[in-house]
């Protein structure tokens, strides 16, 4: 039975650990720093969330009941301690994190500005990992590195890049501005900016809006583009920052092996074409 005497105290110790953690954080910066930002800092964290997910009706519920957004809170303090020293303070704060959300970040990981983790649980982001802004992630995304090497082992990735669920974005890679990873994909290597990339391993099925293979990618400006004057055209886009770059489409993602069958056929029916035409000459 529902017991309120046990479940009162530890709703209170979690209330202190986060005082305590932001009243430290407060002091440590100010002094640090001279002046705090982390009002405007948070006040923007709140409208990314806003901005991105329908189901936020206010502020006050992103505050409490968002996960991801509490984990780049507390990751923000973490990487704050990381940074000047104090290591295992992080290391602590970051485990408090991961127990209270499920995400999983390491305290060296820069993130920049507006960071969106939607559902957030089995997110995991690693040492050396260095995030743009206005980047979304989905449940179940890792950002990690391959092997024991060390120094930078872990993704770069870009501003309005979205990575889509149980995506695996592995090794020192870089993927590129307005980039977006399929649900599932495993990538290997580096991600040209204004791309799609699906498949394990991951594979580009999309550049600036046009399917690859395609002879005229990025000649939108030239009206010889597939996607001109349509939503698909990233050109559109090419120049928006803020949240007017994000976008979060993951359905509209092609599939490469259905591809790769059409332009089998499409080869395929010109050599029979080819075919008939010498037997017709032939027969002549």
């Amino acid at each position: 039975m529902f017991s309120p005497s046990k479940v009162e105290p530890r709703s209170a110790f979690v209330f202190m650990m986060d005082v305590l953690i932001l009243f430290v954080t407060t002091r440590y910066q100010t002094r640090a720093k001279g002046k705090n930002t982390m009002f405007q800092t948070l006040r923007s964290d709140i409208q990314a969330v806003l901005h991105r997910d329908p189901a936020a009706k206010s502020a006050i519920e992103v505050l409490f009941c968002y996960p991801g957004f509490r984990a780049v809170r507390i990751h923000r303090r973490a990487n704050f301690y990381y940074r000047h020293g104090l290591h295992l303070l992080a290391r602590l704060t970051s485990e408090w994190c991961r127990f209270m959300t499920g995400i999983d970040i390491h305290p060296g990981a820069t993130i920049g500005k507006r960071l969106f983790i939607d559902h957030g649980v089995g997110v995991v982001i690693g040492e050396t990992a260095i995030i743009g802004d206005d980047v979304t992630i989905f449940q179940g995304a890792t950002l990690g590195g391959t092997g024991k090497d060390t120094g930078k082992r872990h993704p770069t990735i870009g501003d309005h890049v979205t990575i889509s669920a149980g995506a695996k974005v592995l090794g020192p890679l870089t993927i590129g501005d307005h980039a977006k990873i399929g649900a599932g994909a495993v990538v290997l290597h580096d991600v040209p900016p204004f791309s799609t990339v699906v498949g394990v391993p991951g594979h580009v099925v999309r550049l600036y809006g046009c399917k690859v293979p395609c002879e005229r990618v990025g000649q939108c400006e030239d009206g010889k583009c597939e996607c001109i004057d349509t939503e698909k055209c990233v050109r559109r886009r090419e120049d928006l920052s803020g949240e007017e770059g994000v976008d979060l489409d993951q359905v509209d993602l092609p599939d490469p092996v259905e591809l790769q069958l059409q332009q089998l056929k499409a080869r395929l029916d010109a050599l029979e074409s080819q075919l008939k035409e010498k037997t017709k000459r032939n027969d002549a």
